[in-house]
């Protein structure tokens, strides 16, 4: 949210600002509206329904006729209540910050191509369904069993003293525990610092689909280093690697395009 917020300042600086004719829409001045300007009157208490419904309308149109500046510029007239959904969800949730903005945003958009224009209050329709959104991705990992995190990094660390992490991984991919893209998801969401909203994002997958990805890898993992039996990687298109398959699985290291490391026969990235 934090890049929206900078794309749209952009967009709406002089000489040129993104701009809608205000002169059609009731309770609007007749002359050109700024987008942020316009996003202030329609976010005051004075605003009439009417002059609400209409405006969103010609911005929602234009941004699904013409797309780029028109969608970055919806989105940011609405940042002021996606941040306040992303806060709100984010007070009863254990994921990342930029996972939870990532879906609420994901949800604005979706709406922002799909919702009724010939309804009122279009404003709180997609609202609610950036809201639902980003609920959906908190009820799912509210309900999804999550391994010891404590254990896996104590295990992972008392492996590493011999091996390293990465190797520790790598070793789950030679042996059928982990698929090169869990593996690649978990190094680069546990030890790289990566948001899984970014990973899902580089590997054009949704951040609900990683954390299902990365949870039932992890416990897989735990279990392996425990000493469990492990079952093997179900045939989950999610779970292998994205594009076309690694043209040697004897290959010592492949660079990922997207930037997350990807290990194959037990060699770090």
């Amino acid at each position: 949210m934090a890049t929206l917020r900078d794309c749209f300042a952009l967009l709406v600086t002089d000489p040129d600002p993104l701009a809608l004719d205000g002169a059609p829409v009731p309770g609007l001045p007749d002359r050109l509206v700024a987008l942020d300007e316009l996003r202030d009157r329609l976010l005051a208490r004075s605003c009439a329904q009417t002059t609400s419904d209409t405006a969103w309308k010609v911005v929602i149109r234009r941004s699904r006729v013409r797309g780029g500046a028109w969608t970055v510029g919806a989105a940011g007239m609405a940042l002021p209540a996606l941040r306040a959904v992303a806060s709100r969800l984010g007070e009863h949730s254990g994921l990342e910050t930029a996972d939870v903005q990532a879906e609420v945003l994901t949800g604005f958009l979706t709406a922002l191509a799909t919702v009724r224009l010939d309804l009122p209050r279009i404003a709180v329709r997609l609202r609610w369904a950036a809201y639902r959104a980003g609920l959906d991705l908190l009820t799912q990992s509210l309900e999804t069993p999550h391994p010891d995190l404590g254990l896996f990094r104590t295990l992972t660390v008392t492996q590493a003293q011999a091996h390293g992490p990465y190797e520790v991984l790598a070793d789950t991919v030679a042996d059928g525990v982990l698929t090169e893209t869990e593996a690649a998801l978990v190094a680069a969401t546990r030890l790289d610092d990566v948001s899984v909203a970014a990973w899902a994002a580089r590997h054009a997958t949704p951040a609900r689909t990683a954390y299902r990805l990365r949870d039932r890898a992890e416990r897989r993992l735990v279990d392996y280093l425990t000493g469990q039996r492990v079952h093997a990687p179900a045939d989950d298109p999610a779970s292998r690697p994205p594009g076309p398959p690694a043209s040697s699985a004897t290959s010592a290291t492949t660079p990922d395009p997207a930037g997350v490391p990807s290990m194959v026969a037990g060699v770090p990235a």
